[in-house]
């Protein structure tokens, strides 16, 4: 039989002895027939639990091949699969297992003592989660499933507040994953490098999920070290990975990186949070293709294609909408923005998520009239390109302007002193907030300190240069790698 939850299995009838997945640490490779008899020794397990479709699957495991066995068989089952950040707290974790009710909670070994500690709800802890030995395995004939159906529910950052669970069907996933093979012109020869986090959309839907669909190879890694990840990239022979821009920051410094040039690689994919152009500046003095994607857990999130060429021109742009989604950038009124007007950013397609577990007012908030509302700014060139500008969060207003800290930051970061630069606006009785910029450099010195404001001076309006600066040894990151604004904001707000 086929339908939307079976192609993991078709794909392997098609190429049964290509390799699917790679996992570092433990150098197992496994087969695409591998692959597929794993995820139905999975599902068949579930089946013999008991449950039934809708029902809660999570995992609380670090990054490994044993990920999609698990995810795979939810999909067959019709069960929802919740990939937990095991980098949360004891009590973070415990309040999305209430929110979420699982049937079942996977760990690996790693976090058996943790899972225990938080199993206080009506959810079976099995920690052996890399072999599901079934003597029988359960038929998938029966089984009737839909297309809108849930398949994944991601909780996000939190941030902003308490994680939101992201709820997303088989064609949010499956769609996603169609609109990134032929936009970007995925094929069976690619091979992808995979250290982002497996419990995060970055790390299944950016690429793991679309190179398997197309045929691929999935090279997992656990602990990210940037020596490690430069030379893995040449070890296994990767054609495209994702990095977010913190990765790049240290992984350009390594010794391997400037030696060298990374022969079978296509391009190099940045995502997360925007790239410092200095970035774009060490591929391009080698030679290396690079680009910028822009995405959400709620929509692919995959939402937008450049040619390497053309993100050569235009540094910072994410180009176009893809093939199989839509995007529109407005202003409050709803009114679409001239070229080179910032406004919201909507996105809207098949790839979007059905809504938020148990928060329906948020999901009203977040989907309007059918689009997704991303919470993010952007502008469209005179040629139809997009730039994201920011979040809308993030926007400072000092004496009535706004001021973007993208802008700023891109500045900034082009001394070649300056290793992170982050900045943010912070409460003032005169400016109501004022332009600040945190900065991570190892020679910082009162001439550094004014060289980075006659720099900002040159470049920028008045309004927009940094009325104070402050310096440190490293910025907080979320845990995507992204740089924690709002953390700053609380450390520097005195």
């Amino acid at each position: 039989m086929f339908n939307e939850q079976t192609w993991i299995l078709n794909r392997a009838k098609l190429t049964p002895e290509k390799s699917a997945l790679i996992d570092i640490q433990t150098n197992r490779r496994w087969t695409y027939k591998e692959l597929a008899n794993r995820v139905l020794n999975c599902y068949s397990y579930l089946a013999t639990l008991g449950l039934k479709k809708g029902d809660r699957v999570a995992l609380l495991a670090e990054n490994s091949i044993d990920v999609f066995p698990i995810l795979f068989a939810c999909g067959l089952g019709g069960y929802i699969y919740v990939p937990l950040n095991w980098r949360l707290s004891e009590g973070e974790i415990e309040s999305i297992l209430y929110d979420c009710s699982p049937e079942v909670l996977f760990t690996d070994n790693q976090y058996k003592e943790l899972g225990d500690k938080v199993y206080r709800l009506k959810t079976r802890v099995l920690h052996e989660m890399l072999e599901f030995q079934c003597k029988e395995i359960v038929s998938i004939e029966s089984l009737q499933w839909s297309h809108h159906d849930p398949w994944l529910m991601i909780y996000t950052g939190g941030t902003t507040g308490k994680p939101k669970g992201v709820v997303l069907s088989f064609d949010a996933v499956n769609w996603n994953a169609i609109n990134t093979i032929i936009s970007w012109s995925l094929e069976a020869n690619d091979c992808t490098l995979n250290y982002m986090p497996l419990f995060h959309t970055g790390g299944l839907n950016a690429l793991a999920i679309p190179i398997l669909m197309v045929g691929g190879t999935v090279v997992v890694g656990n602990k990210f070290d940037p020596e490690n990840a430069v030379r893995a990239i040449d070890e296994y022979k990767t054609t495209i990975s994702l990095f977010v821009p913190t990765m790049y920051q240290s992984m350009v410094e390594t010794e391997y990186f400037k030696q060298s040039f990374f022969p079978t690689v296509k391009v190099f994919l940045s995502g997360g949070a925007p790239c410092p152009k200095t970035i774009y500046q060490h591929f391009d003095k080698k030679g290396l293709k690079f680009k910028e994607g822009y995405g959400l857990t709620e929509a692919g999130p995959n939402n937008f294609y450049i040619s390497p060429e053309r993100a050569k021109e235009k540094p910072g742009s994410v180009g176009r909408s893809m093939m199989f989604n839509s995007i529109k950038i407005v202003k409050e009124n709803q009114q679409v923005c001239k070229p080179n007007e910032v406004g919201d950013l909507y996105v809207t397609g098949k790839h979007q998520f059905s809504y938020y577990w148990n928060n329906p007012e948020e999901t009203t908030r977040t989907i309007v009239d059918g689009w997704l509302k991303t919470g993010d700014l952007a502008k469209m060139d005179d040629d139809g390109d997009v730039f994201i500008v920011g979040r809308s969060k993030d926007m400072i207003i000092t004496g009535g302007e706004n001021v973007y800290p993208q802008e700023v930051e891109q500045c900034i970061i082009t001394h070649p002193k300056v290793k992170e630069v982050s900045v943010v606006g912070i409460k003032d009785p005169k400016w109501g907030e004022i332009v600040t910029a945190i900065i991570v450099s190892e020679y910082y010195d009162d001439i550094l300190s004014e060289e980075i404001l006659s720099l900002c001076r040159k470049q920028l309006g008045a309004y927009k240069v940094p009325k104070k600066f402050y310096f440190t040894n490293e910025l907080p990151k979320t845990h995507v790698g992204k740089i924690d604004k709002k953390k700053l904001v609380q450390l520097y707000d005195v």
